[in-house]
């Protein structure tokens, strides 16, 4: 199990996992129906297996890369931990998970899990093609919040779109940071990203670009929803760490893209989402 949470980054889910949150109280909030707890562990259990299969792909299909990559040849699969076969097996029974969850959640959710699922596992051959990727990327996460309100509603609306295109900017923007480390290996072995077609300087600006249209999209939500000084609070914590993470990265000094990715990043989303909840059910 141990190796298995190793394989895909388990920890990461910290990015997502608030978004999916908000997305599932939103509704709640917003509309007639009532919490159910078994949804919400379905919401989960989507969650999880979703990102396990698309985080266990990306190893196997990444395997060769990776092995060469001084910075993630000691990843599971390259080190021998992982075999590539176990990781597939891993990636299909997560995949399975995932579809027989949304079977029992309503039928908007079952027939979207392959459109999903194909999101999520396509991001691994986007660096192969185009330097798009990181959008893919943050697409796949983009889904959390959405995915999460169609859970309980099983029907859209704009709300939640604009918490999955925050979602979808914010991570474009802060994985083209974490892709610096590899603009020089990238380049060399004719992989796509932004900072090997743009150069540092110009990756960071497109990732800033990025990071604006994210803290629009949580700005714009309170045009249409009822919501008090509790989410103000998150908005601007979640905009200043969107900002702290650019103060500490230039492209002639890359030793804090860690803190930047991780630390900054994993409580961007807590805090933000902390907020959101506070407001809704002191407010709402």
């Amino acid at each position: 199990m141990k190796k298995y949470l190793s394989l895909v980054l388990f920890a990461h889910s910290i990015f997502a996992m608030p978004f999916a949150f908000i997305g599932f109280f939103l509704a709640i909030h917003t509309t007639n129906y009532t919490f159910n707890w078994l949804l919400l562990l379905l919401m989960l259990i989507c969650m999880v297996s979703a990102r396990n299969a698309a985080m266990a792909f990306n190893r196997y299909l990444d395997r060769d890369i990776d092995a060469l990559n001084p910075r993630t040849a000691m990843r599971d699969i390259p080190a021998g931990r992982i075999s590539a076969k176990s990781a597939l097996i891993f990636t299909t029974i997560n995949c399975i998970i995932f579809v027989i969850a949304t079977y029992f959640i309503n039928p908007v959710c079952f027939y979207l899990s392959p459109v999903a699922l194909f999101v999520v596992l396509f991001y691994s051959y986007t660096k192969r093609i185009t330097p798009l990727c990181h959008l893919v990327l943050g697409l796949g996460l983009g889904l959390a919040p959405l995915g999460a309100y169609l859970v309980v509603t099983g029907s859209f609306n704009i709300v939640p779109v604009l918490y999955a295109f925050s979602v979808l900017f914010w991570v474009s923007g802060f994985d083209i940071i974490y892709a610096l480390q590899d603009e020089e290996f990238d380049r060399s072995h004719h992989l796509n990203s932004i900072p090997a077609y743009f150069g540092k300087k110009g990756a960071l600006r497109i990732s800033e670009v990025l990071h604006i249209l994210s803290a629009c999209c949580v700005i714009i939500p309170m045009f249409y929803l009822h919501l008090s000084w509790f989410y103000i609070i998150g908005v601007l914590f979640y905009c200043s760490l969107l900002v702290y993470q650019h103060l500490i990265v230039s492209p002639t000094d890359l030793r804090r893209v860690n803190r930047a990715f991780m630390t900054t990043n994993g409580i961007a989303s807590v805090i933000f989402a902390m907020f959101f909840l506070l407001d809704i059910y002191f407010y709402g």
